[in-house]
């Protein structure tokens, strides 16, 4: 299992980039819709990949408690379904409901959300705030498939930092995880 770290291109302040996007059901979602009045929290991830699966029930337990404080949470899945089936439409609602989940899960089909914010791994974390800012991009927390249970530590830190009004952690560590299953040929330069 090789791990590749987020990109960290977008750097505090900078605007979350607009989305609409079909959920597993065909419903589609836009980034207005998903956030809530308090912040918005995007997760890049997919059904497969360990370090998403390591997280998912905690992740799920963390946007529940962000909703109630009025931050959404949206969940973007960017990887190449055709070369990784196991990442299809069906295969999302099963993985939603299995980790509890109860936010809309996307397809980025295009890819091209992932790249607009520069996202390289899953998963990978961009918390904003109620002006839809970028507060924190980080890893969820220390913890890694096999050493150690998650807790959502360094996510939930930035979390309750945003909404008490306190600065941005300094020196977040990246997040980590497998990399975003790239369409054969629609690689982002910083891929490879």
């Amino acid at each position: 299992m090789s791990e590749v770290r987020s990109t960290f291109t977008l750097t505090p302040g900078s605007r979350a980039l607009d989305f609409e996007m079909p959920d597993a059901q065909g419903k589609s979602h836009r980034l207005g819709e998903v956030a809530g009045p308090r912040g918005l929290l995007v997760a890049f991830a997919c059904n497969h990949c360990p370090f998403v699966i390591h997280l998912a029930r905690e992740v799920g337990a963390l946007a529940a408690a962000a909703k109630e404080r009025g931050v959404g949470t949206v969940a973007i899945n960017s990887n190449d379904v055709e070369r990784f089936p196991a990442d299809g439409p069906e295969e999302m609602l099963e993985f939603a409901t299995r980790y509890g989940w109860d936010f809309p899960y996307l397809i980025d089909e295009t890819q091209e959300v992932a790249k607009g914010y520069a996202a390289a791994c899953t998963p990978d974390f961009y918390l904003f705030d109620g002006y839809l800012r970028l507060f924190y991009a980080g890893q969820f927390d220390a913890s890694r498939p096999g050493s150690g249970e998650a807790n959502g530590a360094d996510l939930g830190g930035a979390l309750d930092l945003m909404l008490a009004g306190g600065e941005a952690p300094a020196g977040a560590y990246p997040s980590s995880g497998c990399n975003i299953k790239w369409k054969l040929g629609n690689e982002p330069g910083w891929f490879g």
